[in-house]
């Protein structure tokens, strides 16, 4: 990892593997909601098609588990928010782990 100070301002920005690895937000399976409903997110939120949102909504139910979205840390804690807000069961983690 890579600590630099820009020249004009007190600021510190990191640079390296952590500072560029980006974030996932993972749908888990839950007992609570209907597949059609899951899908039904998926392609209101995220602006899947129908069948990207029927796939994923499968992965979650078939392995538990998908991701259904990547990006910057900030962005990835507002998908986790909606997916909580229409009721599903989301978390958030770096994509190497």
């Amino acid at each position: 990892m890579t600590v630099r100070t820009s020249p004009d301002s007190d600021s510190v920005a990191v640079v390296g593997p952590q500072a560029a690895e980006p974030w996932v937000t993972i749908v888990w399976n839950d007992p609570v909601n209907l597949m059609n409903y899951v899908a039904y997110v998926f392609e209101s939120y995220f602006g899947f098609s129908e069948r990207k949102a029927h796939r994923l909504m499968l992965q979650v139910h078939e392995e538990g588990r998908a991701v259904v979205s990547t990006g910057g840390r900030e962005k990835v804690e507002m998908d986790v928010r909606a997916m909580h807000s229409y009721g599903l069961w989301a978390t958030m983690q770096r994509s190497g782990e």
